[in-house]
């Protein structure tokens, strides 16, 4: 039998837990607590975030006691305080160390986040420049320029102008605003078409309008309806295709110079004409070359304007869904691309057209679209966005649900014809038509279940005074002209204050006045209807018993003398019954981006082309 040699075991040292880096070894409650009652009474009748004094070379002793109780108070907030950070701000608040929060300033935080959010999310870009970071620092350079003595007019005399036209502006080296067409420096032609017209002076968001889009600015324009943006934004566009095409002649394969994107066909289609006018009048003239404009939008023949995509056009003028389409097939492209305008932006990206834009937006030249984002904007800004006309009479009625269609009748007698009635869904658009017709009265309709070809006929008839009524869903409540219409009824109340002001805004336009009756009844949203008491209160009109009986949290808000304070409103939509964060319109966007999430991952990223209306 064989022994190993081994060599005699060394005792290990003992490990002091304390001495492991990051242990903590356990504390007792009773212990913890009995701690920290030692500590704050060390604390009572000192500030915790107090700054050392300087140390005393006589003091030494009391140094090493203050640093010992500094000691101490970092082990409370530290990771060896045994206390919870819960308790420890508790505590805090206590001492009236930190201060609490009312609850009105954690809602002006809330909406402050918000609002830069939502700023973020709808930057005018591409999803590639957004994601890159991609900025723009230079307006676009145009050779436009006002007249000498508006150049030379003293910043005193512009302000005191703006002021007398109720115009607001916001931004950097704005020019002045211009209260005469010719001024504008417009041919021959273009001021004889707007005298024909009967447009004989700018209006408010034209004077200023019109010399910033013409300067090369980008620009936000926000008026009430009626009041001629789609002159504002189309007479600059109109301008810098005959620019360009004086400079070079456009040939096949070419253009378009400009786009407007309009949030329906019916829109699309009536700006297009306007822009055909206004070119066929200039080439009449004999003095100037021939501007092709095409129209883009969904449930018409591409084909039929092949002339015009075969020589190259000038302005093309469509809605996202098409646009995206004929882009991605190659129809054409926007190299030559220079003006951009979004008519009814807010519009657009509530009907779901915000990826279509944004999509858009990636087919531009980038390194010559310098409005790709918008860089140094200007605001423009008469009268409060989302106000209604002054010269609207606004009547509601409690009106019982089942005796609505039947009350109709009696509402047609009020003004003589041509008169508008809006209802929320297709179902009851058709039930109207139907009814009035049976009653005798010559009434079409539109809604996005028509044909393209119904649609046109019935806004054909009853533009050229054939049909007495038309029955519409919101498809026609945004920009559409129809400038002899006396009255406007809403078979329903709006899920929305900015539907309703923009309804009722078909009626009272260039300076007409107009009446709008409004059926509500006990099925209409209470948030909505709240807007709507403030909306009637600002616009100086009736408000029926029924709607003041509503409790309305923004009482508090109301100024002194009882009137209404139209910056407590919400900034999203506009409306003065509610604050952002209870607004039903970003609440609704809001289930509406989750839905399409959901679809989203459930498909797998399948489907296609975007929507069109």
């Amino acid at each position: 039998m064989s022994s190993r040699n081994t060599k005699p075991r060394e005792d290990k040292p003992k490990i002091n837990d304390d001495e492991v880096d990051g242990y903590v070894p356990y504390v007792p409650l009773k212990k913890r607590k009995q701690k920290i009652e030692s500590i704050q009474e060390k604390l009572k009748n000192k500030r915790i975030y107090q700054p050392k004094e300087q140390p005393d070379p006589d003091k030494n002793s009391d140094n090493e006691s203050n640093e010992d109780e500094e000691d101490d108070m970092q082990k409370l907030v530290g990771p060896q305080a045994g206390i919870s950070l819960i308790d420890h701000t508790t505590e805090l608040k206590r001492k009236h160390i930190l201060k609490e929060k009312t609850e009105d300033e954690k809602r002006e935080e809330e909406e402050k986040a918000l609002l830069e959010a939502m700023a973020r999310k709808k930057q005018l870009a591409s999803a590639s420049e957004i994601a890159k970071g991609v900025e723009y620092t230079e307006p676009m350079k145009t050779t436009w320029r006002p007249l000498p003595r508006y150049r030379a007019l003293p910043k005193e005399i512009v302000e005191e102008n703006r002021l007398n036209w109720h115009i607001i502006v916001d931004g950097q080296n704005i020019p002045p605003p211009i209260p005469a067409f010719k001024s504008m420096r417009f041919p021959e032609p273009v001021l004889e078409y707007l005298e024909e017209k009967g447009i004989v002076r700018p209006t408010p968001i034209q004077m200023q309008g019109l010399p910033v889009a013409l300067s090369g600015r980008d620009m936000i324009g926000i008026a009430f309806t009626g009041s001629g943006k789609t002159m504002a934004f189309s007479l600059p566009l109109l301008m810098l295709a005959l620019e360009e095409e004086c400079k070079m002649s456009l040939v096949k394969g070419e253009g378009p110079i400009g786009i407007i994107l309009c949030p329906s066909r019916e829109l699309a289609r009536q700006t297009y004409e306007g822009l055909c006018s206004l070119s066929k009048k200039l080439e009449e003239s004999g003095k100037y070359p021939e501007l092709r404009s095409l129209l883009c939008i969904g449930g018409i023949s591409m084909q039929e304007q092949s002339y015009v995509l075969d020589r190259g056009f000038h302005m093309l003028v469509a809605t996202p869904g098409r646009l995206q389409d004929m882009l991605q097939k190659k129809k054409f492209n926007l190299d030559l691309t220079k003006y951009l305008c979004m008519d009814e932006a807010d519009r657009m990206i509530d009907m779901g057209f915000e990826e279509d834009v944004r999509n858009i937006m990636s087919y531009f030249k980038i390194q010559d679209f310098a409005q790709s984002a918008l860089v140094k904007p200007v605001i423009v800004n008469v009268g409060r966005a989302g106000a209604a006309s002054m010269d609207i009479v606004q009547s509601v009625e409690f009106v019982k649900q089942e005796m609505r269609i039947v009350y109709l009748l009696d509402c047609l007698q009020k003004t003589a014809p041509p008169v508008l009635i809006f209802a929320e869904n297709k179902n009851d658009v058709d039930d109207i038509q139907e009814y009035l017709l049976l009653k005798g009265v010559e009434a079409v309709a539109i809604h996005g279940g028509k044909t393209q070809d119904e649609r046109e006929y019935a806004i054909k008839s009853y533009r050229e005074g054939k049909k007495d009524v038309l029955v519409a869903t919101d498809i026609a409540s945004k920009g559409l002209d129809f400038p002899q219409i006396q009255h406007v009824i809403n078979f329903d109340m709006p899920k929305e204050i900015e539907d309703y002001v923009h309804r009722i805004g078909r009626t009272g336009r260039s300076g007409k006045t107009g009446l709008a009756t409004t059926f509500i009844n006990q099925s209409s949203s209470t948030q909505v209807l709240l807007d709507l008491k403030h909306l009637l209160m600002e616009a100086k009109q009736v408000v029926p018993k029924y709607l003041t009986f509503i409790p309305d949290p923004t009482d508090k808000y109301r100024k002194a003398d009882g009137s209404i304070d139209t910056s407590i409103g919400c900034a999203f939509c506009g409306g003065l019954g509610h604050r952002i964060l209870d607004c039903p319109k970003l609440e609704q966007q809001r289930r509406a981006e989750m839905a399409s999430m959901r679809q989203h991952e459930s498909s797998f990223g399948g489907g296609g082309g975007g929507n069109d209306y």
